[in-house]
């Protein structure tokens, strides 16, 4: 019953809490800004710019939809379906295996040079599988529209969130992501209010259908701005391949992805540049574009690195001094990740952070030998 789950919830909750109290607290940065400021910046980045603003306004009505969703599926298990009070859970699982099915689509979009385009099918796939529903409601149906709805609604999140991405002025992006987290709930209460309201104008099925309406209406209005934020967006093509070919980015998540491609910085370094010198604070991990390389440690060549490699995770990893030496052989383009990026990265993301532990492990053990 209810009192067992909300204390099953409680108790994981709790077991959370105490596994997080383990990990140890960095050193305290200066705090350079109030909240009340930082606040205050980070609404006027997201507002003062009219790509940004219309995107964020499409990730509350995505949100509102969410929250239609979390009541809709209430109504629907136990006054139209029969399914009685569990009913809603099962109903919200299959919403959840749709957005699971999404991974493996969404994991095409990262470099692609148009997602307007897909974030509308998003959208509006979402929102009509949704009015489905209330044409002939039966258990199995109700079932896979609403697992279509999760699916298509994980593609257009995926989407919206990348060309926003993109759109943003890279200055404020952190900021404007957290405006964007925050308007999450915002979304969410908008999309209950608006369930009440359509039972209570027409019933269930006015609930179900007006969001489709809705976004139909907007689509139409919005496709020419949504476009010319999809023309202007830049999109790191050449970076994205580097990071794809290099183990420690190959198995991160497309926006991650692309969100790291637009943090490397080209480094170019000319026959005979001493890259990285034996024994210097690491700072900054390289992705080699072109060119050949040599490692050397302790004065004798022990390594040669060329396209599709990298360097510099040993001291990031470690916290160490440079264990080598990377000089360029031939005029090389590389890609460089500062350290604080790089260590957020992998803080982020096991599957990275395993491949780099093993890639250290690597280099280490060749340049040993």
């Amino acid at each position: 019953g209810p009192a067992l789950s909300i204390a099953a919830t409680a108790a994981m909750t709790l077991l959370a809490g105490l596994l997080v109290m383990r990990i140890p607290e960095p050193a305290a940065a200066p705090v350079d800004q109030t909240l009340t400021t930082k606040l205050r910046t980070n609404l006027s980045a997201a507002w003062s710019d009219p790509s940004t603003r219309l995107l964020l306004s499409l990730h509350v009505l995505y949100q509102a939809l969410v929250g239609a969703l979390d009541l809709l599926c209430v109504i629907l298990a136990v006054s139209v379906l029969g399914l009685g009070q569990g009913g809603a859970g099962y109903l919200n699982a299959a919403i959840a295996a749709g957005g699971l099915g999404a991974g493996a689509i969404t994991a095409f979009l990262v470099g692609r040079r148009r997602l307007v385009a897909t974030m509308i099918v998003g959208i509006v796939g979402a929102t009509v599988a949704l009015a489905l529903v209330a044409v002939h409601p039966a258990v199995a149906s109700a079932f896979l529209l609403l697992a279509l709805v999760g699916l298509s609604g994980s593609v257009f999140e995926v989407s919206e969130g990348t060309l926003l991405q993109r759109a943003a002025p890279s200055d404020a992006l952190a900021g404007i992501f957290s405006v964007r987290e925050s308007l999450m709930d915002v979304g969410l209460a908008i999309g209950t209010l608006f369930v009440q309201v359509g039972v209570l104008v027409g019933g269930y099925r006015t609930a179900l259908v007006a969001p489709a309406v809705l976004v139909l209406i907007l689509v139409t209005l919005l496709w020419r701005p949504l476009r010319a934020i999809d023309d202007g967006a830049d999109v790191p093509q050449v970076e994205i391949q580097l990071l794809r070919s290099i183990r420690i980015f190959r198995a991160l998540p497309a926006p991650v992805l692309e969100g790291v491609a637009r943090q490397l910085v080209p480094v170019a370094a000319i026959a005979g540049t001493v890259v990285v010198q034996e024994g210097d604070a690491g700072d900054r991990y390289y992705a080699i574009a072109d060119g050949v390389l040599t490692v050397h440690r302790e004065g004798e060549q022990v390594a040669t690195l060329a396209h599709g490699e990298g360097f510099g995770e040993i001291a990031l990893v470690r916290g160490v001094p440079r264990i080598a030496s990377v000089i360029a052989h031939s005029d090389c383009l590389l890609y460089g990740l500062d350290k604080e990026p790089f260590v957020l990265l992998l803080t982020g993301h096991p599957v990275a952070a395993q491949a780099a532990k093993a890639e250290t492990m690597r280099h280490i053990g060749r340049e040993s030998d």
